[in-house]
C-alpha cells in the first residue's frame, strides 16, 4: 500500500488499510457548494459538487472520517479542508469524532470583490483534528511581516536587529529543584548577579557559551530579566499562527493547474512538516491532482493516495516523478 495510488471508492478502500497505520491524513472532499468542478467545460476530469439534502452529504463524508480516524496513529493528525461558507457540517462531524479540533484559516487569495451583493470569498478552513489533546507537532514558521519585524526586533547591536527570547522559566513553568538543580545558578556579569527565581531554561555551560558569544541581552536595570538575542537575519520567520495568509492558491502562483480544485504544494508541505517526521506515512483519501504525494515525496515521507476517478492516476504518477524530488 505504501507509495501507492489506489483507484476506487474511499469508503471501501479505506477499510482495507490497517488500523493505526498512517501518521497524517489530509482530507479535501467535495465542499457541498452546489457547483460542478471540471478542468474545462469539455473535460471530465473533475466532479459534481451537488447534493440534494444535507444528510446526503453527511452520508458521503462521515464514513470516510470514521475510517480515517481508525487508520490514524494515536498521536497523528487529521486535516479536513473545506470552504469557509460550508464549514458548519464538517466542524460538527470533526468535533463528534475527535478529541481536539482546531480551525486553521487559509487566505487562499487576495482577489478583489467583483460582486456587489456580498463579501468576496477568499478563505478556506482547515480543521486540524486529533485523537489526543497533544498530537505530534513541529513548529513551522511564516515569513516575517513588517509589523511583526518592527515590533519584535527593536533592539540592535553590531550583528544587527534582534528580538528577545526567554532564558528563565516563569512561575507556572518552574523547574523542579529536586530534579533540575542544575537550572538554579547565579549569572555574574560586570559585577552584577542575576538569578532566576524559578530556574533557567539553559544549563550553566550553555548560558556561558551564549554570554561569551555576546548572545545574551543584559538589562540596563539590575533587577530586570536576562534574555537571549534572536537576530532577524538568522530568523526562520515568525512562529505560525492559525491564519495562513502567506501561501497563495494555484491561480496566484506559478504551478501548473492539472485539476480543478488543486491545492498548492506549499500548503501541503506546511501541514506535513508541522505534524510528521521523515519516513512517516501520509494518507490522502481524495487525491485529485496528487499534491499530497508530491509534498510527501519532497519531504521524505511515504504516502497512500486514493481517488475514484481513474484519470487521476496518470496525473499523480507524472507529478510525483517530475516534482517529487527537490
Amino acid at each position: 500500500m505504501i507509495g501507492s495510488i489506489i483507484i476506487g471508492d474511499s469508503r471501501e478502500e479505506l477499510k482495507k488499510l490497517k488500523k493505526a497505520s498512517v501518521n497524517c491524513v489530509y482530507f479535501d472532499p467535495p465542499f457541498n457548494t452546489n457547483r460542478d468542478y471540471y478542468l474545462t467545460p469539455d473535460n471530465q476530469l473533475g466532479f459534481p459538487d451537488k447534493f440534494n439534502e444535507r444528510d446526503d452529504y453527511i452520508a458521503l463524508i462521515e464514513p470516510m472520517i470514521e475510517e480515517c480516524k481508525r487508520v490514524l496513529v494515536s498521536d497523528g493528525s487529521f486535516f479536513f479542508h473545506i470552504g469557509a461558507a460550508n464549514m458548519f457540517i464538517p466542524q460538527l462531524l470533526c468535533e463528534k469524532h475527535f478529541e481536539r479540533v482546531q480551525p486553521i484559516f487559509w487566505q487562499r487569495s487576495r482577489s478583489k470583490n467583483n460582486t456587489k451583493s456580498k463579501l468576496g470569498a477568499c478563505t478556506d478552513v482547515i480543521f486540524w483534528c486529533s485523537k489526543v489533546v497533544k498530537p505530534k507537532f513541529n513548529m513551522v514558521y511564516q515569513p516575517l511581516d513588517s509589523y511583526y519585524a518592527q515590533n519584535s526586533y527593536k533592539n540592535v547591536d553590531a550583528r544587527g536587529n534582534y528580538a528577545l527570547g526567554h532564558v528563565a522559566y516563569t512561575k507556572t513553568q518552574a523547574a523542579d529543584k529536586t530534579k533540575r538543580h542544575d537550572r538554579y545558578y547565579t549569572v555574574t556579569h560586570q559585577g552584577v548577579d542575576y538569578n532566576a527565581a524559578h530556574g533557567w531554561r539553559l544549563s550553566e555551560d550553555d548560558m556561558n557559551d551564549l554570554i561569551v558569544d555576546d548572545r545574551i541581552h543584559f538589562p540596563k536595570t539590575n533587577k530586570a530579566n536576562l534574555y537571549k538575542k534572536i537576530y532577524m537575519n538568522e530568523s526562520l520567520g515568525k512562529p505560525a499562527i492559525d491564519l495562513w495568509d502567506d501561501l497563495h492558491s494555484i491561480a496566484m502562483g506559478s504551478e501548473e493547474r492539472v485539476y480543478p480544485t488543486q491545492k498548492p504544494v506549499a500548503l501541503l508541505k506546511r501541514i506535513i512538516e508541522m505534524t510528521t517526521a521523515v519516513g512517516d506515512v501520509i494518507l490522502d483519501p481524495v487525491a485529485g491532482a496528487g499534491t499530497t504525494g508530491v509534498a510527501a515525496a519532497q519531504l521524505g515521507r511515504e504516502f497512500i493516495m486514493i481517488d475514484i476517478n481513474p484519470e487521476v492516476k496518470a496525473i499523480c504518477k507524472r507529478r510525483i516523478k517530475q516534482e517529487g524530488k527537490i
